[in-house]
């Protein structure tokens, strides 16, 4: 919902009413299904946000009205026409271009629409409209509103992956899977430690959005250079019934060219996109052929190939990771925007127009693939185990160096360890066999404790706490 961004093809009927929703933003109508949720589209799109500048105009007038700044008479008339579907938005997207903005030609055309009621109390209100404000408010505070509910949005999401991902985690606490370090084999773990702590990193974004909601959304209203001079001695009154007409925090004061609010919601939805793509990561490695350990749910036509018919792509996975590379580089125009200019400035205010819900929309698309992930995911617990084998016992091999260096010394313990690996290489035996083999070791180890420190799931230290510790840090799940 860019403002001045709007394809005339979008904009279907007759002139002067809005046909369909559809945003226009840099993703395109045909992409956005595939970056973004149903629910962000809705959000972002241009109906939306034209109306949350109307809902700023018609409270303004109400505010303005209770303060006694305007007539009582004049807030009903501008109200009852803050509707967006009598606005011809391809209109104000052309006249936009000429005004630098969209709140001006928005204006204009609010104040005409007042005055068509044909009363004398209608042209009367007319005189009212947007008394004392400036464009930036209009703009500024539509963005919280949209901000709000897109927040909302995710944190709706964000609850469904979280619960998703916890549901697993408790299935699969006890199912062994290959711990990867370098994308090499490391260390036995439970799989449930895994998908916890995809919960856990998910609850924390969402902790994070919950903090946002309260604290960084705030009213803009400030006039033409934050001082409410227009406004007389009223402007705090107007203020503070204008943010409760509209249920916004109202800050301590105007903040046009303080944008730490708006980089602080960004870079959290930065975050969110990155633990989204950290988990599709994982997923995508997962389902290699080659390891074939947890896939995403199939379907029909889901996942395939234009040519080859025996294909399961990581769709959902290719979403999410698409998303994490975008959601820093939109981030970072919202950072550089920080940098403005006095009171008011040219340029950096602009750039955020398009560039934040371009990320709002793709954070959106990536915690609509995560959910897709945590509901639907398919575990093979025997290919997991057939992975741990995969190295004849090499897997293994720190848990009988620890063993061994309770007799021997770490050092000692590491360097025996380290030549019956090699000799498990060199001559492909089981490292299991190399070890009973050595009379070293066996001086130290007897067989059934050899074969013990063979069993994936008795060297998993901490593992079972920790789930219990990660599980209980999504007990405040909202």
């Amino acid at each position: 919902m860019a403002p001045g961004s709007i394809n005339k093809s979008h904009w279907q009927g007759q002139p002067g009413m809005i046909r369909s929703r559809v945003m226009s933003t840099s993703l395109s109508p045909l992409l956005a299904p595939m970056l973004s949720s149903a629910a962000m589209r809705a959000v972002c799109d241009d109906a939306a946000h034209l109306q949350n500048m109307l809902d700023f105009e018609a409270a303004l007038a109400r505010a303005e009205a209770a303060s006694g700044v305007i007539p009582d008479a004049a807030a009903g008339p501008i109200s009852a026409v803050c509707k967006a579907e009598s606005f011809d938005c391809t209109a104000l997207a052309e006249a936009a271009v000429r005004s630098g903005n969209l709140a001006i030609p928005l204006v204009k055309a609010l104040t005409a629409e007042v005055a068509k009621g044909g009363n004398k109390s209608d042209k009367e209100a007319a005189r009212y409209v947007h008394w004392g404000a400036t464009s930036q408010d209009v703009i500024d505070t539509a963005t919280m509103l949209t901000l709000r509910a897109g927040i909302d949005a995710l944190l709706t999401d964000l609850a469904r992956a979280i619960t998703g991902f916890a549901k697993l985690a408790r299935q699969h606490r006890d199912t062994a899977v290959v711990a990867r370090t370098w994308l090499q084999h490391a260390l036995p773990m439970p799989f449930g430690l895994k998908l916890a702590e995809y919960a856990a990193s998910l609850h924390r974004s969402q902790r994070r959005l919950q903090r946002l909601r309260r604290e960084a959304l705030a009213l803009q209203f400030g006039g033409a250079a934050g001082t409410l001079a227009a406004l007389g001695g009223k402007g705090m009154a107007v203020a503070e019934k204008l943010a409760q007409e509209l249920d916004l925090p109202l800050p301590e004061a105007p903040w046009h060219t303080h944008r730490d609010r708006i980089a602080d919601i960004a870079s959290a939805f930065a975050i969110v996109c990155g633990s989204c793509g950290k988990i599709a990561r994982d997923v995508s490695l997962m389902m290699q052929t080659d390891v074939a350990e947890a896939f995403e749910p199939s379907g029909e036509g889901r996942g395939g190939s234009s040519t080859m018919p025996h294909k399961r792509n990581p769709v959902a996975a290719a979403t999410a990771l698409a998303a994490a590379t975008m959601a820093p580089n939109l981030t970072a125009t919202i950072f550089a925007a920080q940098v403005q200019d006095h009171e008011r400035s040219a340029g950096a205010w602009h750039a955020e127009w398009p560039t934040l819900p371009t990320l709002m929309l793709v954070t959106s698309g990536a915690l609509a693939a995560t959910i897709d992930i945590a509901e639907g995911l398919e575990v093979d617990a025997a290919r997991m185990r057939i992975n741990l084998d995969a190295t004849r016992g090499l897997i293994m091999a720190e848990a009988a160096s620890m063993a061994l260096a309770e007799k021997l010394g770490k050092s000692e313990a590491h360097h025996l360890i380290e030549a019956a690996s090699k000799k498990t290489v060199a001559e492909q035996k089981h490292l299991r066999d190399v070890l009973t083999a050595d009379p070293r070791i066996t001086a130290q180890l007897a067989a059934d404790r050899i074969e013990k420190l063979f069993e994936p799931m008795s060297y998993q230290g901490a593992s079972q706490a920790l789930i219990d510790r990660l599980l209980a840090s999504l007990e405040d799940l909202s």
